[in-house]
């Protein structure tokens, strides 16, 4: 790499600042400056059909040819991603994740360990303040509710509540999006369950929904595969459990074949916000800190809809004309949105704990 003067006096001095997120400013210049320097991004648990990543990431890399994106485990849990950067303090490798995207809780129990480094993005005020943390460690990117996905071509009669799943007539067909005990996404949908079963009541709902899974489990309708589109099509887990802008894109790619259809359940719709954080032990630091600023630019915002999701500025720009109605077109009526219970983050904190650890004792399925 050739690195002129100029060039070298800029990262000379961002090289310095980066030792702090918090003691000083960098203006966006200095950050790009920076990240071009450190030629390299890696990030983690990106699927490419989960939440249109793979057009946001391939929109970067066009806008930032002079980084390289390193692509850390696609299919990863949340636990997986934390483990990821437990797994390489002082690795300064490209099998270090620089950035992270996970499940609140998730975000905030790594805040804690002091696995996050803080970094006020600068859209950070015009994220709401329940899916944030105020020192700026880390903030939602976007949201979705719980769905049920199901190929017709096996299924005539489509579960409409969670109570269905329980159903005969499902037997070897009901599949959730990934392992209770680690995905974040499985998680909500055992609390979903529960709290369905409960009536609402929130206190109630991790332990209810481990006896709601081990009633599907011992009734032979679980299976113990997380649901793809791949086995969605090819009829391993005809039913799935999982958030709505995963199944829109599956739905998408597989375009009618078979043909499939998404439900949102009439009780407990349960919705879910994703963060993004920068590691603390991050190889390319301020390429994490430019990638963030991307996600949480227009461009960004719109790619993430673009794969379905609401982008945590959502509402802001649908005010403001930025969004395109095919895209609006393309998400469930807002309806299905108006009674999504959001847990928060103490609530969130506490069924994962006790979902991930009672797992094995209440229900003893191997999700692989």
């Amino acid at each position: 790499m050739i690195v002129t003067k100029a060039f070298a006096g800029a990262i000379s001095v961002v090289a310095l600042l980066s030792t702090s997120f918090t003691t000083m400013a960098q203006s966006l210049p200095e950050i790009e400056a920076a990240a071009k320097a450190e030629g390299m991004l890696s990030v983690i648990a990106l699927p490419d059909d989960w939440c249109g990543w793979r057009g946001v990431i391939d929109a970067f890399k066009a806008k930032y040819p002079e980084i390289s994106v390193n692509e850390l485990n696609p299919d990863a849990g949340s636990a997986d991603e934390i483990e990821a950067i437990k797994a390489n303090i002082g690795n300064k490798g490209p099998q270090a994740p620089d950035v992270l995207d996970v499940g609140l809780s998730y975000a905030a129990s790594a805040t804690k360990e002091g696995l996050l480094l803080p970094y006020k993005v600068s859209m950070f005020d015009k994220i709401r303040d329940d899916a944030k943390d105020a020192d700026g460690h880390w903030y939602g990117g976007y949201y979705g509710v719980l769905a049920f996905i199901v190929n017709k071509d096996l299924v005539s009669n489509p579960p409409q509540d969670w109570a269905d799943l329980l159903k005969p007539e499902y037997a070897g067909q009901v599949a959730f999006g990934g392992d209770p005990r680690t995905a974040n996404q499985a998680i909500h949908g055992v609390w979903g369950a529960g709290l369905a079963t409960t009536g609402g009541d929130k206190d109630k709902a991790a332990e209810a929904g481990l006896e709601f899974m081990k009633k599907l489990n011992e009734a032979g309708n679980f299976v113990p595969v997380e649901i793809k589109s791949a086995s969605l099509a090819q009829g391993t887990t005809p039913i799935g459990v999982a958030w709505d802008y995963n199944e829109l894109a599956w739905q998408k790619g597989l375009n009618g074949n078979p043909p499939t259809e998404v439900i949102v359940p009439k009780s407990a719709v349960i919705g879910g916000f994703y963060a993004q954080a920068i590691s603390a032990h991050a190889p390319h630091p301020n390429a994490a800190k430019l990638w963030l600023e991307y996600i949480y630019g227009e461009e960004g915002q719109v790619g993430l809809l673009r794969g379905f999701c609401h982008p945590i500025r959502f509402d802001e720009l649908v005010a403001a004309g930025k969004v395109p109605k095919e895209l609006l077109d393309a998400l469930p009526p807002a309806e299905a949105y108006a009674n999504a219970v959001f847990p928060t983050l103490d609530q969130q904190g506490a069924f994962k704990e006790y979902i991930s650890k009672n797992w094995d004792s209440a229900v003893g399925a191997d999700v692989k």
